[in-house]
């Protein structure tokens, strides 16, 4: 008799989502078990967290969804919302994404699975295809640097101001900050907040009225501005220099195709969005800002920056350069905590301009311009008040009936932007169509005729006389099948999850499951602009509720913002939160902030940026918070103790037992507890931070809740607080709102189009799922950790040896035995198929390996052997059957290039170069180029494509 499907083992249950996600089945589960000397999961979850902060299931309630279900439950949440035709512009636009870029990169796991390109050898197709962006945007801007993106435009356009108080010094007293309030109102939020929190004195007012002097460091300028004005900004730029101030200009890339570029007129920084170079609107993001400046500035300047150097055998190569300009690692030294960008987006625009040329974005930038001049002539011709002056795209329109003039939108599906007193914006975009600007026409004036237009040129005086984007590059690939064979060029010469597993640790490079990522796209969801009324988003608002809701009872905290769209700028909210808590309850003198010294970089950073005094804590032998010396700092510091940071489990991948104990210590001195929650996965239905005692923890969806790494962003990074905070979550960055906490992204709820992806994650593994989720990414790292543990010393563990989520292997007794360091054995990895585990941190010299959950013991296996086999060449090396300088580890990786050519001139054979373990035939990964020059690369900075004959 058949056994119905109701009774089958959820294992195998054909369209439970689980058993898919997870990377091993029940019989590996049960192997790598006994491998451990233990019975079940749920004794090893026993052995590994601290019994007084287990708290059992968190979701019980939550019955799985299969992947139909959860993409039938997403597609209705897309059909409740009301997608309007937005010409509300405001910094975000309709666009055309090209099909051959949104399936092959945007949809593309290839794309959107692989790691931040800190392995350069492994990371050549992300690196070529940012220094395109950075290439596209100091052309377009006039500026002679960019870097590889940032996470909004408001967010750059507050790096910027915290850039030119890094480039003043101490020459202000008080530094002043003069903003233009013909800014974007969500800009000018989100630079207040950030000038707040460090005491710069932000005056807002119109840039004709600036003064500068008196302390003023820099000034922030639009154009073409929030209203659609354009302005010469060369006097401006003249005043700022005599008074030794910088002028930072925030500009739209497509409007500079026309525009004379503020490089041309002396701005120092420029920033905006690449929103509208083929990324939708998506509620908000995710979308690469850009960031460009001076070459004399280069080192102040923030995020990634993409260079130019040599592989080991003289060809060219790409890597980060100027590794600084990750300015987290300068810990509180730091102005920007900005550890991810927005690569994908940002591959997403720079391939944008590959496909369409020069010549094509000019095109397009005619068309939104003579569309937007045609209306606006149109509307004149009819007696309506329309602005006067040049403009690019926008306009705006006084109605003497506002009421009949929203009755016609609404009926036409149309939004605008609202001024009030009857005034409104039209914002054209390159998706318009003649049938739109008709149906614009009669939404102002009630009457029906055809708007006639024609591509046009700006007014001469703004009109840009230079050329742009010269390279080869972005004259070659105009065709589909130019540009699809240019992608996946680009796709093959990396390391993603579509090749092995990338076993990061702290980075956790789970599966994206492709039903999650398939909401993304989904107009209902895609085509939403970001301030589009709340009637039209109710779809959104309840897939928000569910997620909100999830997120509170996961972290036991109940106050959720969803707004922090990285977890940089999760951590910024979260201190943020506590400042303004402790300042309203008259403890604004609380400014110490304690943090171990082996946290993130990021958390001594975003402490400083909101206005906090470090103090390090010590970590004891085994690499926990010594408590002693937390105990001592806290007595030093108590009345002036504002908070303390966390890494739980801890960064060096232990359960703490006495983390009770710390938030007790901190809470006694009337502090609060800041739970970084980077190591979340290994919480999710075992503990959470609310129990253990944590105020504020922000959690990485990008990591734990599987929004993919993108290559290097996006990310998201929500905030989760007590309810004693709840009134100091971040705000809308277009609502004010008095005493509130200041907003720290651009959209309301910051990248809102991929929070989707967290909610199906969720909703597919249900409460049960989750915790099954962290059981199993325990139960792999400490089955890594036992297969490595007798060639490779473990270097932290818990009670019993047990590791949490990830392993520490210490590599610093082969420098001195055989000569080989930690990035010897991580390039040799590459030989292998396999991008390196996390390089020298918390420790260096070390590899900080995790698996996730979602690998399988044969994979699993499959790396484990991979580090047998380097360390059988280590031993080799110490025993002399391999040369101490001429060896497989200190040449690799090795290119095909290398193993294939004429001369050999190593004493190993060619075949252990390229095949060092049989199964990597099957599986051969070969890199694009030998080991990267970093030292030549930083001396020899390139940052952009060098055009044949301008070398």
């Amino acid at each position: 008799m058949h056994q119905s499907l109701s009774a089958l083992d959820p294992a195998l249950q054909p369209h439970a989502f689980e058993p898919r996600h997870l990377g091993p089945s029940e019989a590996e589960i049960a192997e790598m078990l006994a491998a451990l000397g233990v019975d079940t999961l749920d004794a090893l979850a026993a052995q590994v967290v601290p019994g007084d902060i287990r708290t059992g299931r968190l979701l019980p309630d939550l019955a799985p969804l299969s992947e139909a279900e959860a993409l039938e439950r997403l597609r209705a949440f897309a059909s409740e919302n009301e997608v309007f035709r937005s010409f509300i512009g405001q910094g975000y636009y309709g666009c055309i994404t090209p099909p051959v870029i949104l399936r092959n990169v945007l949809e593309n796991p290839g794309w959107y699975t692989a790691y931040t390109p800190y392995q350069a050898e492994v990371s050549q197709g992300r690196l070529e295809a940012l220094l395109n962006f950075q290439t596209m945007v100091a052309d377009l801007t006039g500026m002679e640097i960019a870097n590889a993106s940032l996470l909004d435009e408001a967010t750059a356009a507050a790096e910027a101001v915290a850039m030119c108080a890094a480039l003043a010094g101490e020459a202000a007293e008080r530094p002043a900050f003069l903003v233009s309030g013909a800014c974007h109102p969500q800009t000018i939020a989100v630079v207040r907040t950030r000038a707040e929190a460090v005491g710069i004195d932000l005056r807002v007012g119109p840039a004709e009225s600036f003064a500068f002097g008196d302390g003023v460091i820099g000034a922030l300028v639009q154009t073409p501005d929030t209203l659609g004005r354009m302005q010469d900004v060369a006097g401006l730029a003249a005043a700022a220099h005599a008074a030794g101030a910088k002028l930072v200009v925030a500009a739209d890339l497509l409007a500079l195709c026309l525009m004379k570029p503020p490089g041309e007129m002396g701005a120092d920084i420029v920033v905006g969005s690449t929103q509208r170079f083929g990324m939708p609107p998506g509620l908000g993001g995710p979308h690469a800002a850009f960031f460009a400046t001076r070459d004399a500035f280069k080192r102040a300047m923030p995020g990634r920056l993409i260079g130019v150097s040599k592989d080991s055998q003289g060809n060219p190569a790409m890597r980060l350069s100027l590794q600084t300009r990750e300015q987290h690692i300068r810990r509180d030294k730091a102005t920007s905590n900005i550890c991810t960008a927005q690569v994908l987006p940002a591959v997403v625009a720079s391939m944008f301009a590959v496909y369409h040329g020069p010549a094509r974005l000019r095109a397009i930038a005619a068309r939104v311009h003579g569309m937007a001049r045609g209306l606006h002539g149109a509307l004149a011709a009819e007696g309506l008040t329309v602005s006067s002056g040049a403009f690019f795209d926008t306009f705006t329109v006084e109605a003497a009936d506002a009421a009949a003039v929203l009755d016609r939108a609404r009926r036409h599906r149309i939004n605008l932007r609202i001024l009030g007193g009857g005034g409104f914006g039209v914002s054209l975009d390159e998706a318009a169509t003649d049938a739109e600007l008709s149906c614009l026409f009669e939404v102002f004036t009630g009457k029906t005729a055809p708007v006639a237009w024609q591509p046009a040129e700006v007014e001469p005086q703004f009109r840009r006389t230079s050329g742009f984007l010269a390279h080869p590059v972005f004259n070659t690939h105009h065709s589909e099948t130019e540009m699809l064979r240019y992608l996946k060029r680009l796709e093959n010469k990396d390391i993603s999850l579509t090749h092995s597993m990338i076993p990061l640790g702290s980075c956790t490079m789970k599966l994206n499951a492709t039903a999650e990522m398939i909401p993304v796209t989904l107009p209902g969801f895609a085509a939403l602009h970001p301030f589009a009324p709340e009637s039209q988003t109710r779809g959104y608002q309840r897939l928000c509720a569910d997620l909100e809701a999830w997120l509170a009872a996961v972290t036991g905290l109940p106050g959720i913002s969803l707004q922090p769209n990285a977890g940089s700028q999760g951590e910024y909210a979260g201190l943020l939160a506590i400042r303004n808590f402790q300042k309203a309850a008259g403890q604004g003198h609380r400014n110490i902030c304690l943090i171990p010294q082996s946290a993130h970089g990021t958390n001594f950073a975003s402490a400083v940026m909101v206005g906090l005094r470090v103090v390090v804590v010590k970590c004891d032998a085994q690499g926990n918070v010594d408590m002693a010396d937390m105990a001592a700092r806290v007595a030093e510091h108590g009345p002036a103790l504002s908070c303390a940071m966390v890494t739980y489990p801890s960064t060096h991948g232990v359960f703490e037992s006495e983390i009770r104990a710390l938030c007790a210590l901190v809470h006694g001195a009337g502090g609060q507890v800041y739970m970084d929650g980077a190591n979340m996965n290994a919480q999710v239905g075992l503990c959470s931070p609310g129990s253990i005692g944590a105020d504020v923890c922000h959690l990485n969806l990008h990591k734990t809740f599987c929004i993919p790494h993108g290559g290097g962003g996006p990310g998201m990074g929500p905030i989760a607080v007590a309810g004693h905070l709840r009134d100091c979550l971040p705000s809308s960055p277009v609502a004010e709102q008095a005493g509130a906490t200041g907003p720290v992204s651009a959209a309301p709820l910051g990248s809102g189009c991929i929070l989707a992806i967290s909610w199906a994650y969720i909703a597919m593994m249900g409460g049960a799922g989750l915790t099954r989720a962290t059981q199993v990414a325990i139960l792999n790292a400490n089955y890594a950790a036992a297969r490595l543990k007798a060639h490779f010393p473990i270097l932290f563990s818990g009670p019993g040896g047990r590791v949490a989520h990830e392993c520490i292997i210490d590599l610093r007794p082969f420098k001195a035995a055989a000569g080989i360091e930690v990035e010897d054995v991580a390039k040799r990895l590459i030989d292998y198929g396999f991008h390196a585990p996390t390089m020298s941190w918390p420790v260096p010299g070390t590899l900080m390996i995790e698996p996730t959950e979602s690998e399988s013991k044969e994979e699993i296996d499959r790396f484990c052997e991979a580090m047998l086999a380097i360390h059988a060449e280590i031993q080799d090396i110490i025993e002399g059957r391999l040369d101490r300088a001429d060896n497989p580890l200190k040449h690799a990786p090795h290119t095909s290039a290398a193993v294939s050519a004429d001369a050999w001139p190593h004493p190993y054979a060619r075949e252990r170069a390229a095949y060092p373990l049989p199964w990597v035939r099957e599986r051969k990964y070969w890199p694009p180029v030998g080991r990267v020059d970093n030292v030549y690369g930083d001396r020899n900075l390139f940052c952009s494509c060098i055009v044949p004959g301008k070398e």
